[in-house]
């Protein structure tokens, strides 16, 4: 459920690309571009929500293990992450129909291996092809959007392609909860197949081949790319490991070491190379730096307090995974609906006021998480926080992009759309890790002193305990009485959710934190210097026009 809602800049990073010569895309073909880009795109998107949904049952099934859980999510979007700006480059270098077209075919045999998975260290080795591929076909459907169609007619292509993609993210979650209830979690990942032969099919009889000439002769940032995978993988590592070992175990340490020795060399990599995938330069400018900082907090307490709900509505709240899927809809829907009047408020307002505002709003709505227990309806529990916190994100996501796209020359706003989206991605990635840590220590203490006030025999308690990096998915032991077996279970459900309570109010701080970023950093009115975003009335995360 991490990725129900796009990352910021999606539209940006087309509309600021410059446009491909007429003759590459006539009008008989533009159905069919955006065809085969919609439906490729509908795969990662599908594929990044049901996933969460089906996590809980996956866990059962292949007696995973709350890491192990963590990495089936971490794997896939540490690559996708870390290669999404060399993935776009690819296109632009070689041609952009055959990177897309290898992206799609890496992400389709990836989701083959995954659904044959038969324990979960063949699924986390699968799930990191797929953000390989993913890596190559998420920019690659931007870039053939960006290259087949004019000016003039790129405002109502992006908004066709968003309002389509839209509607898998409504379907996407309610989709893969009705395939693990009804079918198997392993159909989360075979219903990728069809998509993509259709896709392929599009790609060979009718999408035109493009590139960018102008970049004969010119090289990759291989070493930046090599350095911030290896940056981000350490680190990740060595905090997911944290939550085991604790961060003063050696193996620990050298993994945040080696990460953090990766991430300055890259840093000093991308000032001095010709073709940096980061151009550190755009920085400078303060309103850039303040709405990358608001993307990487704000994005970081979505992604971290997403990844535990499933887990929270299907192994505690006892929802079907089909329920579970379908209570996010509300959200989808209202960015949905009010993405082109939050479009407006820039217009009216700029673009500091909404992203104060909307972070502030979306606090609350993660506030209104941590206030549940265990029961009640979802109408007067998890309803009202999905809506408060879809309110939140609506009035942030268009203005950060037109923001995003305003603070620097027109000639950058591509470059500084793609760091921005690729930061998106990394902070649910660091948050994760981090918030496992977080998570796992509330949890061991707090099942820890439910157990203690129980008569449990030795044996049981032991049992019990062993299977604590399970979370909420642990196994109750069968021989125990039916009170004896409903008290235990009502203390790993309460450990479980003073975890998430305590998730949730650090989400909560992410997100002041990032209204704070905002009013401290963010400029009011920003110069016309960016690309004249159309707002179409299909987008689901519409850019706006910048103030």
């Amino acid at each position: 459920m991490v990725s129900f809602v796009k990352p910021p800049c999606d539209e940006g990073v087309v509309l600021s690309r410059p446009a491909a010569k007429p003759e590459h895309c006539t009008s008989s073909i533009e159905p069919w571009v955006l065809l085969a880009t919609i439906l490729a795109s509908s795969m990662a998107f599908i594929d990044g929500s049901v996933v969460n949904v089906a996590l809980p049952v996956i866990q059962v099934e292949l007696n995973a293990t709350g890491t192990d859980v963590q990495w089936i999510i971490e794997a896939y979007s540490l690559f996708l992450a870390a290669l999404i700006l060399v993935g776009g480059s690819l296109g632009d270098h070689f041609g952009r129909k055959r990177i897309f077209t290898l992206g799609i075919i890496i992400f389709t045999l990836a989701s083959v291996v995954c659904g044959l998975s038969a324990n979960v260290l063949q699924l986390i080795l699968a799930r990191a092809i797929q953000g390989i591929g993913g890596a190559l076909l998420v920019p690659g459907s931007l870039a053939i959007i960006s290259a087949s169609f004019s000016n003039e007619k790129r405002g109502q292509a992006i908004g066709t392609w968003s309002g389509f993609t839209a509607i898998t993210s409504v379907v996407g979650p309610v989709l893969g909860g009705w395939l693990v209830q009804y079918a198997s979690w392993r159909w989360v990942f075979f219903i990728n197949i069809p998509l993509a032969a259709i896709v392929l099919f599009v790609l060979f009889w009718r999408v035109p081949e493009s590139r960018d000439e102008s970049l004969k002769g010119k090289g990759l940032d291989w070493w930046g790319t090599l350095l911030v995978t290896l940056a981000l993988g350490t680190i990740v590592y060595g905090l997911i490991q944290a939550g085991g070992l604790g961060l003063g175990h050696p193996l620990v340490l050298t993994s945040l070491a080696i990460g953090v020795v990766a991430f300055a060399t890259f840093l000093l990599v991308e000032s001095r190379v010709p073709t940096p995938i980061v151009r550190l330069d755009l920085f400078r400018s303060h309103t850039f730096a303040g709405a990358n900082l608001l993307t990487l907090l704000l994005y970081a307490a979505l992604g971290g307090l997403m990844f535990y709900l499933p887990f929270n509505l299907i192994q505690v709240q006892g929802y079907s995974a089909t329920a579970a899927g379908a209570a996010f809809v509300p959200f989808i829907l209202i960015m949905f609906l009010l993405s082109r009047w939050t479009g407006g408020l820039v217009t009216r307002y700029g673009a500091k006021l909404p992203l104060i505002v909307g972070p502030f709003i979306t606090a609350i709505g993660f506030s209104l998480y941590a206030v549940q227990g265990v029961g009640g309806s979802y109408w007067t529990t998890f309803f009202p926080a999905v809506v408060v916190m879809g309110i939140g994100m609506t009035i942030t996501v268009a203005p950060l992009t037109t923001t995003v796209m305003g603070s620097v020359d027109q000639s950058h706003a591509g470059v500084a759309s793609g760091i921005n989206n690729a930061i998106s991605r990394t902070a649910g990635l660091l948050a994760i890790a981090v918030l496992g840590i977080v998570m796992g220590t509330a949890f061991k203490l707090t099942l820890e002193n439910n157990l203690a006030t129980l008569s449990l025999s030795p044996q049981i308690h032991q049992a019990i305990v062993a299977q604590q990096v399970k979370l909420a998915g642990i196994s109750i032991p069968t021989g125990v009485s039916s009170a004896t077996h409903i008290a235990i279970k009502q203390a790993i459900d309460d450990a479980f959710i003073s975890g998430f309570r305590l998730v949730a109010f650090i989400c909560v701080g992410l997100a002041l934190a990032s209204a704070l970023c905002s009013w401290l950093l963010i400029a009011g009115k920003l110069p016309d210097k960016s690309i004249q975003i159309d707002q179409a009335p299909t987008s689901s995360e519409a850019s706006s026009k910048p103030a």
